[in-house]
């Protein structure tokens, strides 16, 4: 996440992401515009674009454009990142439909750490990159969640892996 002083609320990340959206699209936005994305009411939106205007984060008169100011852009950014983070994880890793990992991404991005958001992109790119990450367990998992059974050999492969990461658990906890 990006610093600043004080932390958006899950609401003004909202606007602030909308904003970063529209501004792409339309190289500035409107309040209407705004409004529509979000499905909230234009007095909601001129509520949030003051407080995001107190905070130095948009450039906002009524009745004007709004466009985000370089640190409303920064934080739009990063928060643009941890979404695309985890609906890549929910999509590409754990085979969830397009439009629910939207909806489950723009929930969790709010309250995803750095840490974990770093891990989740380091795990994508080692198992798009690695040619021994084959995705042959993705295949397997995708048929366990279709189909609720486990093939027949995941118990000995269980047990392998359990015997070949005690060592490392053991290292892990001292």
């Amino acid at each position: 996440m990006v610093n600043t002083p004080e932390q958006l609320s899950e609401s003004l990340e909202n606007y602030v992401e909308a904003i970063f959206h529209i501004e792409t699209k339309k190289h500035a936005a409107r309040a209407k515009d705004i409004a529509e994305r979000l499905k909230v009411s234009n007095s909601s939106v001129t509520g949030a674009l003051r407080l995001l205007s107190e905070k130095g984060l948009v450039n906002y008169a009524p009745y004007d454009i709004i466009t985000l100011t370089s640190k409303g852009k920064a934080i739009a950014r990063d928060v643009v990142h941890r979404h695309t983070t985890l609906r890549d994880f929910f999509v590409k890793i754990l085979s969830i439909d397009e439009p629910d990992a939207e909806e489950a991404a723009c929930k969790m991005e709010h309250g995803v750490s750095p840490i974990v958001l770093n891990r989740l992109t380091q795990f994508i790119e080692f198992l798009e990159t690695c040619p021994q990450g084959s995705f042959q367990w993705l295949e397997k998992f995708n048929a366990y969640c279709e189909h609720g059974n486990l093939p027949a050999h995941c118990q000995e492969c269980r047990a392998q892996g359990i015997e070949d990461m005690q060592p490392h658990w053991a290292n892990k906890s001292k």
